[in-house]
């Protein structure tokens, strides 16, 4: 009895998982084809990859390539291919690492966090006219619900990449 239970419950889970997953699958469709629509302020010829970096080096602070890499899922040659890009608009410079002289940081210029905090207000807008006809609370489970996805992703990928 108890291991049928155990089967039905597990057979549940993965038809939730499936679910999810097809929804998923969905939203980051829906979300491909919106980035094209939505305006992206800044110079012409930024992929999406660099206004990642812009994000990661705004957000988190200046970094080695081989940390955007890592953090990014991209290939070293990539990301420096991508920084070259960003050094010549003017968004990002290099500068020496103050624990390792041989080293190089890339931060965020002025006018990269400009563009940056631009690219975001826009988001938001885009977002906030999507989100109003929700109530308060739908918003704040929507958020509460990433969250703990993006956590649970990040815990678990980590766990994988340790091992």
């Amino acid at each position: 009895m108890a291991a049928a239970a155990r089967d039905l419950s597990a057979t549940t889970e993965l038809e939730d998982a499936d679910l999810v997953g097809t929804e998923l699958v969905r939203l980051l469709r829906a979300v491909g084809r919106a980035k094209h629509r939505v305006i992206k302020h800044g110079p012409e010829g930024l992929e999406q990859l660099a206004y990642a970096m812009l994000f990661c080096l705004v957000h988190d602070g200046p970094q080695r390539t081989g940390k955007l890499a890592e953090t990014l899922h991209a290939e070293i040659s990539t990301i420096s291919r991508q920084t070259r890009n960003l050094v010549g608009h003017g968004l990002v410079e290099r500068g020496a690492d103050p624990i390792d002289g041989r080293a190089c940081i890339l931060r965020a210029t002025p006018e990269g966090e400009r563009i940056f905090t631009e690219n975001r207000r826009l988001r938001n807008l885009w977002l906030a006219q999507l989100l109003d006809d929700w109530s308060s609370t739908d918003r704040e489970t929507l958020t509460r619900l990433l969250e703990r996805l993006a956590r649970d992703i990040e815990k678990s990928t980590a766990a994988t990449e340790t091992k």
